[in-house]
């Protein structure tokens, strides 16, 4: 920060009960106590430059040459005929002592000028601008200011300029492009007692720059005032007050606004030279703190020293305060008003264009901050409970640095909050206040006002209200672009994943499963919905029992899975009843002999759209390959969606055994065989009353049964016997929320051997887990189904347990 005040103003409030001095005529008007009189302002973008006036309380205000005129010669000596005398001579205009009386109780009393007409010093009402520094807290009064700052200004000779802005250059070039910064952050983060020296050096170098600025005053000839620290917006800072730099010419005030900057630049050359006396390379991060110090205090939207710059350029002291009339004066009804002339062409042009930059910035800046307050507070919050974790931890370890830097990271997570959060309020606070005190008198109007802050408090409740997502802290994965912020408080109707686009959803998991996250995910495959063509009407679903009426309608939109091929093994469930659970159960045993290629397909679909229901799909084949078969490419496929369900579940299961015989089981083995099928079709008539959890290790058993069986023929394993498994995936299925936007669920694997369970995400997306092996043999097999038992369906039934986890597409 460069300035403890934002520049001239023309008014900063009215004195408690200013007396009119027409009332008291025979009182000499006498100046305020600690005013002092600048004179002209050097260098004014003003046609008609302003004189400067500073008040006791360090305000500095704009006035016109005549108001000068008359506050110069209220001395406590000259009469108003005197004064008046006086602003005639100066000005050139006949002035009257009637004249004077009106402009000093119009104009100098309310700006607390001038004594009251009773002697009494005025109280006056400093200006408290928005976008002014909050808490200030003042370290050095001016007297100490001067004394500590005086052997700086040798550092603005002309030659020592050139030397520090040429190293500092060269310093900038060798660490960002020669150096690099990797070993320097490693150092640093692998060290906490070097990040503690770092920031204890960077907060130096913030203070160390506002000696720049009191130096560089001195150095023209001001006198600097104190110095302390605040909050700015929604940062820390320090301030100096240099506001009697105004008395100096354009160049100085420049040289004044500049001086920060130049002492961030001895900073960084300093540092360089340690760096290279001890060889810490932590030490280059102090020169890129420096450099971003510098680039952020550069620019001119709010009163870093980018904007005193460009306003001591201009010769327009408080470039806030030119908002209103620059804005007004763009209206074609505002063009020949003279307040649109008050300022020279060209500084005009130059306002004109900062304000038309700036204003629309900082709405948008003040929208962004409303709009991503809730997730900024609950990134903070996670981020303040993992800095305390690791305070705890590195207490316990005995390392007090590194809980120092926990502390710090903890303050400097908070502070930002907290300044958000008293920016927004006090900007309410002084919404509603300005509307009121406006509108009195009328009620009409003030009821209309009222009005419109209630419905603005509305949307604030709406937009910050805690549901869904709202309060999601920030993941490291997310874009965080214009499109994702906007989403976030208004989401797209369209939830359907579509190619190309990311999208957002509830996904669920099963208690005490791990879940993926982005720095472990588990492998999954989405399927892109495909627009349904127009005409298609309905399909059956072969999802229900035999003596089920009419089978749900079809309303996914994407593809309905192909009917299965010759030796193929499908169940398809579908549910779009609230409240129900429907079954669909598909068992298969099948041979394979006389070279024929093995290619079956065992498959297990799970959809539902409804409210409050599941649909569970159960396949289970076993393929026995006797002899040898050349081509072995078994698939085992199952895939769950929900679409448009709130509340629904999907599971499905695809299990499927391989085994190659070395010949044909015996007629004991046949028997064994055939006991235990019958045994296995009884179960998958009977799957709707075992619990979703104890389906996968049931079928895993009848697998080993199987096994068992063909092992132990001697017959059918004369040589050797080839099991082959694939690689399932088991994992349960997701719920879906219509009001959440879809993304894809990921599943987690599962040890092989195990069948294949996909889990549906919310929306219409699917997750599938092809698996396929191939086995040698010796020729080719030929297929010979057993037994298929039909599919079952049920409106009974209990979900299984099911954990919602939100994730996000970052496609």
């Amino acid at each position: 920060m460069t300035h403890a005040t934002g520049g001239p103003r023309p008014e900063a409030g009215p004195p408690s009960s200013p007396a009119s001095l027409a009332e008291h005529p025979l009182q000499v008007p006498s100046r305020a106590d600690g005013v002092q009189l600048l004179g002209q302002s050097e260098g004014s973008g003003y046609r008609e430059p302003p004189s400067l006036v500073r008040r006791a309380d360090g305000q500095t205000l704009q006035l016109t040459r005549l108001l000068y005129l008359v506050l110069e010669a209220a001395d406590g000596n000259r009469s108003v005929e005197e004064i008046a005398q006086h602003a005639t001579a100066g000005s050139g205009r006949l002035i009257s002592a009637d004249n004077v009386r009106t402009l000093m109780d119009s104009q100098l009393l309310p700006m607390g000028l001038l004594r009251l007409a009773d002697g009494s010093e005025p109280e006056v009402r400093k200006a408290d601008p928005l976008l002014g520094m909050r808490f200030r807290y003042t370290v050095t009064d001016p007297e100490r200011t001067r004394k500590i700052t005086a052997p700086f200004a040798v550092l603005f000779n002309p030659l020592i300029v050139v030397a520090v802005t040429a190293a500092f250059l060269a310093a900038c070039w060798w660490v960002l492009m020669v150096k690099g910064l990797g070993s320097a952050t490693h150092e640093a983060f692998a060290n906490p007692a070097l990040l503690l020296l770092i920031f204890a050096i960077t907060i130096l170098s913030a203070g160390f720059h506002e000696f720049g600025h009191a130096a560089a005053a001195r150095k023209g000839g001001a006198t600097p005032g104190a110095m302390g620290m605040g909050l700015y917006l929604v940062w820390p800072a320090f301030f100096t007050d240099v506001t009697d730099s105004y008395r100096l010419g354009r160049g100085g005030r420049i040289r004044t606004d500049f001086g920060g900057l130049y002492f961030n630049a001895i900073v960084a050359v300093g540092i360089m030279g340690l760096w290279w006396a001890t060889g810490f390379d932590a030490l280059l991060l102090v020169v890129v703190t420096q450099i971003l110090q510098m680039v952020r205090q550069l620019l001119p939207l709010v009163r870093f020293d980018g904007y005193h710059i460009l306003a001591d350029a201009t010769g327009v002291p408080d470039l806030f305060q030119r908002i209103k009339p620059t804005l007004l004066g763009l209206l074609p009804w505002h063009w020949g008003k003279p307040e649109n002339k008050v300022l020279k062409p060209w500084a005009r042009a130059v306002v004109s264009v900062w304000v038309l930059v700036t204003v629309p910035l900082l709405l948008f800046s003040l929208a962004m901050m409303v709009l991503a307050l809730p997730r900024l507070l609950a990134t903070a919050w996670s981020s303040a409970v993992r800095q305390q974790e690791l305070f705890t931890e590195s207490l316990s370890a005995g390392d007090p640095a590194g809980a120092a830097v926990r502390v710090l990271a903890i303050a400097a997570v908070a502070l930002p909050m907290l300044g958000m959060l008293y920016i927004l309020l006090r900007l309410l606070r002084q919404l509603v206040t300005g509307l009121w005190q406006k509108t009195r008198g009328n009620v009409l109007r003030r009821t209309a006002a009222m009005g419109v802050v209630a419905a603005l408090l509305a949307g604030l409740g709406w937009a910050w209200w805690p549901d869904g997502g709202t309060y999601r802290p920030v993941q490291p994965y997310e874009r965080g672009t214009l499109a994702d912020a906007t989403t976030s408080i208004l989401p797209a109707a369209d939830t359907v994943l579509r190619e190309g686009s990311s999208g957002r959803t509830v996904a669920l998991w099963p208690e005490g499963a791990a879940k993926p996250t982005r720095e472990n995910p588990q492998l999954s495959m989405v399927l892109v919905p495909v627009e349904a063509s127009p005409g298609s009407g309905p399909a059956s679903s072969p999802s229900t029992s035999p003596a089920a009426a009419a089978p749900p309608s079809w309303v996914f939109p994407f593809d309905r899975p192909a009917a299965p091929e010759q030796d193929g093994n499908q169940a398809l469930a579908v549910n779009t009843t609230d409240g129900s659970v429907t079954y669909s159960v598909a068992f298969a045993l099948v041979w394979a002999e006389d070279g024929d290629p093995v290619d079956t397909r065992n498959e297990a679909y799970a959809f539902a759209s409804c409210t409050g229901c599941a649909a569970v799909a159960v396949g289970f084949q076993v393929v026995l390959i006797v002899g040898q078969a050349d081509v072995i490419v078994p698939e085992n496929l199952s895939a769950a969606a929900n679409y448009n369900c709130l509340k629904c579940v999907t599971y499905a299961l695809a299990s499927q055994l391989v085994l190659t015989l070395d010949g044909p089981l015996s007629e004991s083995g046949m028997a064994q065989l055939a006991a235990l099928w019958a045994e296995i079709a009884e179960y998958g008539r009977n799957i709707q009353n075992v619990p979703l959890s104890e389906i996968q290790g049931r079928l895993a058993a009848f697998k080993d049964q199987i096994t068992a069986i063909v092992q132990a023929d001697p017959r059918a394993a004369q040589g050797s016997t080839q099991t082959v498994t694939p690689g399932p995936t088991d994992v349960p299925a997701a719920t879906s929320d219509p009001t959440s936007p879809a993304a894809p669920a990921t599943p987690a694997p599962s040890p092989p051997g195990t069948g294949a369970l996909a889990p549906a995400p919310a929306g219409t997306g699917a997750a599938t887990a092809p698996a396929t092996q191939p086995a040698p043999g010796d020729a080719p097999p030929s297929y010979a189904p057993i037994e298929t038992p039909a599919p079952t369906a049920d409106t009974g039934g209990t979900a299984p347990a099911v954990e919602p986890l939100p994730t996000v597409n970052p496609s």
